[in-house]
């Protein structure tokens, strides 16, 4: 089980509030960018069609939904910070066994997630925060994970 200190718990949950109201286009922006500077996690993407290049990407509609998806399951992760595991029990036997994701691209897209959260913090975005934000998606990461072992 993770212990979370009420800082980390306070900033997780102040920077997921802000991606709801302040960043325009969050979900999609980050999920372009994994696709783009990784073309290789584009594998998993083939029903969502034209992919070849970056105009491609960024004007697909299929992509910007999945990204809205994505968040959404931050957001539920959030929700339940004491128990991510169970809450993404479901969600790692999907990405496992039916889609078969390599599980390394959780950690690429993870990166281009704190990323797009650093460049919308700017400043804010202190080392201190980092470090919750990545001890989260950490957690979140080897919940999704944990079905591989």
């Amino acid at each position: 089980m993770v212990v979370w200190t009420d800082f980390e718990t306070a900033t997780i949950k102040d920077i997921f509030s802000k991606l709801d109201s302040e960043v325009v286009g969050f979900s999609s922006r980050f999920l372009y960018r994994c696709l783009i500077v990784y073309p290789w996690t584009q594998r998993y993407f083939a029903k969502f069609g034209n992919l070849y290049n970056a105009a491609a990407i960024m004007g697909n509609p299929m992509v910007a939904a999945h990204g809205k998806t994505v968040v959404q399951g931050l957001e539920l992760a959030v929700k339940n910070m004491d128990n991510i595991k169970a809450t993404y029990a479901d969600l790692s036997v999907l990405h496992s066994e039916k889609l078969r994701v390599d599980p390394d691209n959780f950690k690429l897209l993870a990166d281009c997630i704190t990323i797009v959260v650093a460049a919308q913090m700017g400043a804010g975005f202190t080392p201190e925060v980092q470090a919750a934000f990545q001890k989260f998606l950490a957690v979140v990461i080897s919940a999704l994970g944990k079905q591989y072992h």
